[in-house]
C-alpha cells in the first residue's frame, strides 16, 4: 500500500504547475540555443537510488522536515559510470535558508553561473535518444565556432513521468562566454 501512495503522491506533486529555472537565450542558432545560466540553489546526489533519494529530501527529510515544491527541469548527467541527478530548488532559497539533507549522499550547494549550448528533443529520454541530440548539438557548436568548457553532455527533463505528449528534454553542453 505505502508503494502505491508514493506513486499517487509523485503523480500529484508532478503534475501540478512547477517553478521552472530562469535562463536567458543569448543567441538561437537554428535548432540550438546559446543560453546563461544565473547561480541556483540545487540538491544533486549520485547514487542507486537518485530520484527517490531526492524526492524524500524535497518531501520533509531534510534539518528542517520542510516540504520544497518540485520545480523544473531535473539534471541528469553520466561520467565514469556513475549517474547523477540534481533537483533545482525554487528561487526563494540561497544558502542562508535553504534546508540541509539528512541524508549524507545528497549535496545542496549553489551553482556556478555558466554559459551552454542546448537542444530540444520530444518524448521519453533515453541512451540513444540523448547520444543523437549530443552529437547533433556538438556537430552545431563546431560549425558555430564556439568553444567548450566540456563536451558531456547534461540532460534536462521538464515533465513528469507520467505526461505522454508534448514532453520536453533538452541536452546541454557547457560552452565558454561567448564574445561581443
Amino acid at each position: 500500500m505505502p508503494k502505491y501512495f508514493l506513486i499517487l503522491f509523485s503523480f500529484i506533486m508532478f503534475s501540478q504547475e512547477n517553478e521552472t529555472q530562469k535562463y536567458e537565450v543569448i543567441k538561437a542558432l537554428d535548432d540550438i540555443e546559446i543560453r546563461y545560466y544565473p547561480s541556483a540553489m540545487k540538491a544533486k546526489v549520485s547514487s542507486n537510488r537518485n530520484f527517490s533519494k531526492l524526492f524524500q529530501y524535497i518531501s520533509g527529510n531534510n534539518e528542517k522536515n520542510e516540504k520544497i515544491a518540485m520545480t523544473t527541469p531535473v539534471y541528469m548527467t553520466e561520467q565514469n559510470g556513475k549517474s547523477t541527478m540534481e533537483f533545482v530548488l525554487p528561487s526563494k532559497y540561497s544558502k542562508a535558508n535553504a534546508a540541509l539533507p539528512k541524508d549524507k549522499d545528497i549535496e545542496v550547494y549553489s551553482s556556478i553561473p555558466a554559459y551552454y549550448a542546448a537542444i530540444r528533443f520530444g518524448g521519453y529520454t533515453n541512451t540513444e535518444k540523448i547520444g543523437k541530440y549530443h552529437k547533433i548539438l556538438l556537430e552545431k557548436i563546431k560549425t558555430n565556432k564556439l568553444s567548450t568548457k566540456s563536451s558531456r553532455p547534461i540532460v534536462l527533463s521538464y515533465n513528469s513521468p507520467y505526461k505522454v505528449f508534448n514532453r520536453r528534454n533538452e541536452v546541454l553542453v557547457e560552452i565558454n562566454e561567448l564574445d561581443d
